[in-house]
């Protein structure tokens, strides 16, 4: 059967931890699993996770099975652990996606290796009315240019380098999305104090994504000329 959790853990306003110049930031950050790699080969989704942050903290949570209408290939059951029989009365990708596109609205939308997640959300949403025209952000590309060093930047890999919380079995969607969401956080962190700044908005993560690593510091120069 499908699950959907919804929790509020905290109010976005509970960041008196927080430093008084940072400007409220809200995203949802989003895993799927899927049955192959690309929709465009005929590819579904089985499940998704999202994670919504507000200023720092993660204060809501989405999660469901989803139907593909399809066998998922054994291997990426043996892969994920869901299976034939765990999705089999789950409800349609569909309605699902129609859940989920209502919880993020418009939010601006991080996963870790956003090109895959992106095809399958471009995909899935793409005959509902009400989608938002959401800015997608990368954790794996802003990883690899703020921690060049760590072995590789598979998201395993990032949370056990970093010490991240880890809050579940890998490539389960809610449990992927969670790390994502601590990961996101530490970049952002990582961005401050690389280049002395009292605030990182989403705004210089999305400019820095598509910046070389070598250039990281004339970009974060010009991209505050632009916008002072």
């Amino acid at each position: 059967m499908s699950r959907v959790l919804f929790h509020n853990d905290a109010s976005p306003a509970g960041t008196d931890s927080q430093p008084s110049t940072m400007t409220p930031q809200q995203y949802s950050v989003i895993d799927f699993e899927t049955t192959g790699m690309s929709p465009a080969q005929g590819a579904r989704p089985t499940e998704i996770g999202v994670v919504r942050v507000c200023e720092g903290q993660i204060v809501d949570r989405y999660q469901s099975l989803m139907n593909p209408g399809k066998p998922i290939p054994y291997d990426i059951q043996a892969f994920t652990g869901i299976t034939d029989a765990m999705v089999r009365r789950a409800p349609p990708v569909r309605d699902v996606m129609a859940q989920v596109v209502h919880f993020v609205g418009g939010d601006p939308i991080v996963a870790h290796n956003a090109a895959f997640d992106r095809k399958f959300w471009e995909h899935e949403t793409a005959a509902l009315n009400d989608r938002a025209r959401n800015s997608f952000l990368c954790s794996l590309l802003l990883a690899r240019r703020l921690f060049p060093a760590t072995p590789n930047h598979k998201l395993e890999t990032l949370v056990s380098a970093l010490g991240l919380p880890s809050t579940g079995r890998f490539h389960r969607a809610l449990a992927d999305a969670e790390c994502t969401a601590h990961l996101f956080i530490r970049l952002q962190q990582q961005v401050r104090q690389s280049f002395d700044l009292d605030d990182c908005d989403l705004g210089l993560l999305e400019t820095l994504q598509a910046t070389s690593k070598h250039q990281l510091a004339r970009c974060v120069e010009r991209y505050l000329e632009r916008t002072v």
